[in-house]
């Protein structure tokens, strides 16, 4: 029976037996005839007339066939399943129990829709089989209906390894029925973003419990899921996660659960080994919440995510939020920045102060964090909070400290903006400026330590006024206009001047501003003139280097070894049309050796710099190396490089300020212990080359603020500039620390001397003052510098040893 009439036979024979109503003899029909009636469209046309308890009797009937086991199995079932899917919401005991029984025996015979019937039937009159509710467990991610019902029936089926879902588990029992369904819909937020249909049930379902009750519970487990995870969650507990963001969202969220859900975006970005972030799933979704809540919260925690998070699918979630919240305000994206830094109620410009009961605390803010001092009742400033304050004023104090925590988190997000306003090149009239930045209580503790142009003037702040470098106060009408001072093309007397002004008036400037190095074009690079090998030929770290051109706004791939393709480390500049390419390919040929166990490439090795305009060509290389080319396939055509010469100088020097940290941070130079040469000795020439090499301009400038700071030094009697090295005489020797690497040489016959610094050692600048922040190396060089110099009191026998066997 293969012609097209012997098709049209099989619905003729359909249509005349639901005509009949003879649902009996229609089972067999469909059921012997299944393979031909399955897909046959005419065949579900003559089926449509069907009532929905009709449906149930012909599907009963059909499994009980099945069970008899007759033959056409494969295609019965399918028939089966798609009869199925029109089942009513009520059916017969006897139907609930043979379907029941045919779920257990065919797991996947029957549609989610189908077994949501099933299951909810049988558990309105008792508990179900545990056979049916392993099939409805395991079924119950291809249905949010499904799904639901089975988190109502059975609970989360979440992974309890995660401590927020444990405390879940563990509380959801005490609490009021509601919140079974509560948390069963906040299961079944497996889209990108909350539905309309989704919203109303929460909120239908939200109904039903104490709104106090409901922010108490939802704020605590949101705080558990804030605290930084160890390990990838799994896909059902990221839905929950994400539901209980959603479910937030409807309650309207007060300013402390708007910060915890900030909290959780870089809680969830956090990277695991051999993972990468945790759950940007969890983090895309706490942003979206962010995007839609109004209010300064919201908006404060998005401005402070687009300084801090790297990770490109949230970034760019985070850019459209604030993009979105611009184009709604009417302003630029720059403009919204700057609103959104909260002022979290300071009393004044970088300094907080409250009274608790007779004690009184200053929360005092510096150029990167935020600092608390105690007065005790007879106004004497002691090193901790009171007895008194502890005692009576438990909550206020938490309040208290948890502020100084979020207003630290957000100077280093601000920091981090204000730095990027060099290529911005942004300006204000004068009294915008002073509104949003000069006289701001947050936002002015670093506007104060940094450098302006005031209609051209440069200024800072000193003594309550701006004032030039020669103290006089400067005064201009609110039109005038402000902008960020930069040293380049500025004349070397004034930079010096400013210099001097910073350590006159006890200024810590968040980044490098007066001492900023400054990257004109070599003769070299007037010879190459397209590109710039300043920078070629090191060895780096590659996650470290990832991690900090992240941070620097660079997008950049983690190479493995395998056989593929990889851009360049790259940086867009839409500001002055530009694309900025550092050429980096993976190093390394052993598995294992020269690879993470995933197969990430462990080092690079650095190549040209180069730029292109925005919108050329990309080039790619292979990731072990063979060279840049154009991507042919694509059908681009191919870009020239830009003649380094016609590069804006501030963008040119910017640029390579940002390459001469990355080679300054992660080069394994730096190492003290790579001193062998690392893996087979491969790398001995590069690291002494770079270790006692000549001195990159950041070196350069750390040599000249230290020649300037000895002599006010407890090291500066026994310590000078010599070259490229911090000279050091201590009791037993003499040592040379170098100003790059800060690895050390020491008489006689300049032996190394390994001494690996501790994380204390870059907080050395919080004892001695240093005029900017930032500058890690300077921080281990001083800490070096400081021990050498009291050699004879050393009890470290790593570095006993050395100094003993010196000769």
């Amino acid at each position: 029976m293969t012609t097209s009439t012997d098709t049209t036979w099989y619905a003729t024979r359909v249509r005349d037996l639901v005509a009949a109503n003879d649902l009996a003899d229609l089972a067999s029909h469909l059921y012997t005839h299944a393979r031909l009636c399955q897909d046959n469209s005419e065949v579900r046309a003559a089926l449509r007339p069907l009532s929905r308890p009709d449906v149930a009797r012909l599907v009963h009937a059909m499994v009980a066939l099945r069970k008899r086991g007759r033959g056409r199995a494969w295609a019965a079932a399918e028939l089966i399943g798609q009869l199925s899917r029109r089942l009513p919401a009520e059916l017969t005991p006897e139907q609930h129990q043979a379907l029941a029984v045919y779920a257990v025996r065919e797991p996947y015979a029957l549609p989610p829709g189908a077994l949501e019937v099933v299951g909810r039937g049988l558990a309105a009159t008792g508990p179900l089989d545990p056979k049916l509710a392993k099939v409805l467990v395991d079924r119950s991610g291809e249905s949010q209906r499904l799904r639901q019902l089975v988190v109502e029936l059975a609970g989360p089926q979440l992974d309890p390894d995660d401590p927020w879902a444990q405390q879940l588990l563990t509380e959801l029992p005490t609490l009021d029925p509601a919140w079974q369904r509560l948390v069963a819909h906040a299961s079944t937020a497996t889209t990108a973003r909350p539905t309309a249909g989704w919203s109303s049930e929460a909120s239908r379902l939200l109904a039903a419990i104490d709104p106090a009750e409901t922010r108490e519970v939802l704020d605590r487990w949101l705080a558990a899921a804030a605290r930084t995870p160890h390990r990838q969650p799994t896909s059902a507990n990221a839905d929950v996660l994400r539901g209980l963001l959603w479910l937030v969202e409807r309650c309207g969220p007060e300013p402390e659960q708007v910060r915890r859900i900030g909290g959780l975006v870089e809680s969830m970005l956090r990277r695991l080994p051999g993972i990468g972030p945790a759950c940007p799933k969890a983090a895309n979704a706490a942003v979206g919440v962010l995007g839609r809540v109004n209010g300064e919260a919201a908006l404060a925690q998005l401005a402070r995510l687009s300084a801090r998070v790297t990770y490109k699918g949230t970034r760019n979630e985070i850019d459209k939020a604030l993009d979105a919240r611009a184009a709604a305000m009417g302003i630029g994206r720059d403009e919204i920045e700057e609103l959104a830094v909260p002022d979290y109620g300071l009393t004044g410009v970088g300094r907080h102060e409250v009274a608790l009961g007779g004690c009184r605390a200053e929360l005092l803010i510096g150029s990167t964090s935020a600092t608390l001092a105690w007065y005790n009742e007879s106004g004497r400033q002691v090193k901790s909070p009171p007895a008194a304050v502890r005692r009576d004023h438990a909550t206020e104090l938490a309040d208290l400290k948890g502020l100084a925590k979020e207003i630290t988190g957000m100077l280093a997000a601000q920091a981090a903006r204000l730095d990027r306003l060099f290529l911005a090149q942004r300006t204000w009239a004068l009294a915008a400026w002073r509104q949003r930045y000069l006289d701001h209580p947050l936002i002015g503790a670093l506007a104060r330590r940094l450098l302006w142009l005031v209609d051209g003037v440069p200024c800072g702040w000193a003594d309550g006024a701006l004032r030039t470098v020669d103290d006089t106060p400067v005064t201009a009408d609110d039109d005038a206009e402000v902008r960020i001072w930069h040293p380049i093309g500025r004349p070397v007397p004034e930079i010096v001047g400013w210099r001097e002004w910073l350590e006159r008036h006890r200024v810590v400037q968040p980044f490098k501003q007066a001492h900023r190095e400054v990257y004109l074009l070599t003769p070299a690079e007037e010879t190459t003139g397209t590109y710039s090998n300043r920078f070629a030929g090191h060895i780096l770290r590659q996650h470290q280097y990832h991690a900090l051109a992240a941070i620097r706004g660079w997008a950049d791939r983690l190479r493995l070894m395998v056989d593929d393709t990889y851009p360049p480390t790259a940086r867009e500049l839409p500001r002055w049309g530009l694309r900025a390419e550092y050429w980096v390919e993976g190093i390394g040929d052993e598995y294992g050796d020269d690879t993470t166990e995933s197969g990430t490439y462990l080092r690079l090795v650095t190549d040209q710099v180069r730029f292109y305009p925005i919108a050329a060509a990309q080039n790619t290389s292979h990731a072990s190396g063979g060279g840049y080319t154009t991507e042919r396939w694509t059908g681009a055509r191919p870009a020239d490089p830009l003649p380094l010469d016609q590069i804006p100088p501030l963008v040119f020097s910017e640029i390579m300020r940002d390459v001469d940290l990355f080679v300054g941070v992660a080069s394994v130079g730096n190492d003290p212990t790579w001193s062998d040469g690392g893996p087979a000795g491969r790398y001995r020439e590069y690291w002494s080359s770079y270790s006692f090499g000549e001195l990159s301009a950041t070196a350069e400038t750390r040599r000249d603020l230290l020649a300037r700071l000895l002599p006010r030094l407890a090291v500066g009697q026994q310590a000078r500039i010599d070259g490229r090295f911090l000279v050091v005489e201590g009791d037993l020797r003499t040592y040379r620390i170098h100003l790059g690497s800060g690895n050390i040489l020491m008489s006689p016959n300049d032996t190394y001397l390994c001494i690996v610094p501790d994380r204390g050692a870059g907080r050395v600048g919080e004892q001695q003052f240093l005029p900017f922040e930032g500058d890690g190396m300077l921080a281990v060089i001083l800490s070096k510098a400081m021990l050498l110099a009291k050699d004879a009191e050393i009890t470290d026998p790593s570095i006993t040893r050395q100094i003993g066997s010196a000769g």
